[in-house]
């Protein structure tokens, strides 16, 4: 649910209205119990902020979910600033917007390509800063550095497989009892857009653990379970 503040005012005789952020909070299904408190606490920082700065907030918020994946809520936000409709997006923590520092730097490259701002307030992550755009750059770079270094480990790991004679692909990550009822619903006649919405509905996951189902998925998996 959006929560949305009460715009702060403008100074009397500015030109320019105040910058629309959309601040983002999270709390994981292991800070369930005391999601209140973490929700409002992290607020209470990005509305001190805001107030000090002059911007516009509007609140959205993800509740028992996972830094690991863009969840829905930030995805809404992703969008909004994709389309034009904020000046930027604004954390309290860099671990409540990714727990990845691949993560991180991708939405920060999101940020400079689109031309919106990024402020993450522990780290003084700030792309409308000369400090913070340095400090992101910094952050930009370790990832960098991360990806080469899962890409050498991979390589290396395939290498070893393949002298083994072990078979290479990607593993079927979807649990087998989807894949069951993906198969039987299809074979049913139903489409993979209609096995795909009611996935969603019913709140199962997808293989990469998002709440949402595409038909493209539904089909890959339906094709590799039956597969000659």
């Amino acid at each position: 649910m959006t929560v949305k503040l009460a715009r702060s005012n403008v100074a009397e005789g500015a030109s320019q209205p105040a910058r629309l952020m959309f601040a983002y909070s999270r709390v994981s299904t292991e800070e369930q119990a005391e999601r209140r408190n973490r929700l409002e606490a992290q607020r209470a920082v990005i509305d001190a902020e805001a107030g000090r700065r002059g911007w516009d907030v509007e609140h959205f918020a993800d509740e028992g979910a996972s830094g690991k994946y863009i969840n829905e809520k930030l995805r809404e936000v992703l969008q909004l600033l994709a389309s034009g409709q904020g000046d930027g997006l604004v954390v309290s923590k860099m671990d409540r917007l990714a727990r990845s520092i691949i993560n991180a730097a991708d939405i920060m490259e999101r940020a400079n390509g689109q031309g919106w701002s990024l402020v993450v307030l522990d780290l003084g992550v700030d792309l409308t800063t000369a400090s913070g755009r340095l400090i992101a750059q910094v952050m930009s770079s370790f990832a960098e550095y991360e990806r080469a270094q899962i890409g050498e480990r991979t390589k290396a790991a395939l290498a070893a497989k393949k002298r083994r004679g072990e078979r290479l692909g990607r593993p079927r990550v979807a649990q087998a009892g989807v894949v069951r009822r993906i198969v039987m619903d299809r074979t049913a006649g139903q489409t993979y857009e209609r096995i795909a919405r009611a996935l969603t509905a019913e709140g199962i996951l997808s293989p990469l653990g998002k709440t949402t189902w595409q038909p493209s998925t539904v089909r890959r998996i339906y094709q590799s379970a039956t597969a000659a």
